[in-house]
């Protein structure tokens, strides 16, 4: 990043656990948790965090009812659940210290400020500078773009 580079993706697998919850969450969490702190941390030191975007996601969120066998450790996990996922971000004008958007008591379906995957997008990209509207073009008689015609930027979450 202090040379110029404009993007750097790291990747962790195997977040997968539909078995094997107690063992593996805890592990690939000591794994991660030190580590992303230590690169925010970093950033901060060095005067990078402002122009470098720091984004920790998955591809979709997970259910709080146990999956499998709940009386074996290694057979129990939990199920993929796309309408509520947790993404933690840091630097590039993002606001810092903030939580937005929540699930119902049960976890089951998104009770206040629903962020689309299109909107995600759309608010990422107006980091980026990029202004999504504007990539739109026609094909076989319909519009699209990175956003598929959809997204709105989430404004309360720039700072």
């Amino acid at each position: 990043i202090e040379r110029g580079t404009r993007f750097v993706q790291l990747m962790h697998a195997g977040w997968d656990q539909h078995g094997n919850l107690q063992t593996q969450l805890a592990e690939q969490c000591r794994d991660t948790d030190q580590p992303s702190a230590g690169l925010v941390q970093d950033l901060k030191n060095r005067g990078l965090l402002e122009d470098t975007i720091v984004i920790w996601a998955s591809e979709f969120g997970r259910t709080v009812f146990a999956q499998g066998d709940v009386n074996r450790p290694d057979a129990h996990g939990r199920d993929h659940f796309g309408q509520g996922y947790s993404i933690w971000m840091a630097g590039g004008g993002f606001k810092p210290g903030m939580s937005y958007g929540e699930t119902d008591e049960f976890c089951y379906s998104v009770a206040k400020d629903p962020v689309s995957v299109h909107d995600m997008q759309a608010t990422l990209l107006h980091q980026l500078g990029i202004d999504h509207t504007r990539l739109t073009y026609r094909y076989q008689g319909r519009d699209f773009r990175l956003t598929d015609v959809e997204g709105e930027v989430v404004k309360e979450l720039l700072a």
